[in-house]
């Protein structure tokens, strides 16, 4: 009898825990990774170049580069000096989630492999295959080979400000919403749907869903920082962002396109937006759990608490589906014109304001 297996791209190395940081060099001699010390990093102005003084004794053989924002012509002009600067082993993205989908769409760009070494946990690209760059347009998103090793030291992450660690609960608890929707898909196009992907990224929203912890305890930056990582993988074997990327990510995409001086962090727009998708989908339990569980992190749950009006979010819920196209959702199903989606909205808060008062 033939025994079938399936090939999961997933990274060489996962460390996360207190002091990771410090056994870096190690690390990358270990899993053959590097050899000969022969690096490049890509750090960025804030927590990477603070970290620089403390990392260079491990890497002495490592070049730095400083990125100095999360732009396409950032990425570019980083590809373009990392080919002149010689011939490396491997690229380190140093930094947030900006720096590091510059590194890995720069790392792609030039055959590199690359190592993310987070130093917050706002949202999955830090093990993702996808890079988000701002460009002449607002925003594109990129698909490149996801980081080979992920490295998340819990006393860097610790001294990272509680917004940029509360973003990633929201963005990894809009992969509940986002497989509710993938499955919709199917039920109502026939879309295939991927059930390792579907469960290991709703695993990992459950799990946050229901972590007692808060941000300032390790017990929940670990579960936070695994989350991101499954999540991360799930795209990876599906091959998109189907897994973790529904209505929930429509809205904060809209919301990017139409207000770019005004958006909030990905993972706030996305947790809002997978409870009020959850609430479109008559999943009203889901949605209050999930309004619940933003609410405790001190997450938005209402578009007044992100700084929009209702006749904004209204307008970016009707613009969400034009950022996607291709995708199905619960608001292309659902295909509201603008005075239901108002009335969708208020019922939402009502019942939301209510069910946080109890």
């Amino acid at each position: 009898m033939p025994v079938l297996t399936r090939l999961v791209p997933s990274p060489l190395v996962v460390d996360i825990r207190a002091g990771a940081l410090q056994d870096l060099g190690a690390v990358l001699a270990d899993q053959r990774l590097s050899a000969n010390g022969r690096i490049a990093v890509a750090a960025s102005a804030g927590s990477g170049a603070r970290l620089r003084e403390r990392l260079s004794p491990q890497l002495p053989g490592a070049d730095w580069y400083t990125v100095p924002d999360g732009t396409l012509d950032a990425a570019v002009t980083l590809a373009d000096q990392i080919k002149k600067g010689g011939s490396y082993d491997a690229l380190i993205g140093l930094g947030g989630g900006k720096i590091i989908d510059v590194a890995k769409y720069a790392a792609a760009r030039v055959g590199l492999p690359v190592v993310a070494a987070a130093t917050n946990l706002a949202h999955d690209g830090l093990c993702s295959p996808v890079s988000t760059l701002d460009n002449d347009a607002g925003r594109g998103s990129y698909g490149v080979p996801s980081p080979i090793g992920i490295v998340i030291d819990l006393d860097v992450i610790r001294e990272a400000p509680d917004r940029f660690v509360a973003s990633g609960i929201g963005d990894v608890l809009s992969n509940i919403s986002a497989c509710a929707d993938w499955e919709l898909s199917h039920r109502e196009t026939g879309e295939p749907v991927d059930g390792l992907a579907v469960a290991m990224a709703r695993s990992a929203g459950e799990t946050l869903l229901r972590h007692p912890g808060t941000i300032k305890e390790d017990g929940l930056l670990v579960a936070l920082a695994e989350a991101l990582v499954l999540s991360g993988i799930s795209m990876n074997i599906t091959g998109s962002t189907r897994p973790s990327s529904g209505a929930c990510h429509e809205m904060s995409h809209a919301l990017d396109l139409l207000y770019p001086e005004r958006s909030r962090e990905h993972g706030e727009q996305c947790g809002f937006g997978a409870a009020f998708a959850s609430f479109l989908r008559g999943e009203r339990e889901v949605a209050g759990q999930i309004a619940t569980t933003l609410h405790r992190h001190g997450l938005p749950v209402t578009a007044a608490q992100l700084g929009f009006s209702a006749e904004e979010f209204a307008e970016a819920v009707q613009y969400a589906p034009q950022t996607r196209p291709g995708r199905f959702t619960i608001l292309e199903h659902l295909d509201l014109d603008p005075h239901a989606i108002r009335d969708a909205y208020s019922d939402y808060v009502k019942d939301i304001t209510a069910g946080l008062a109890g």
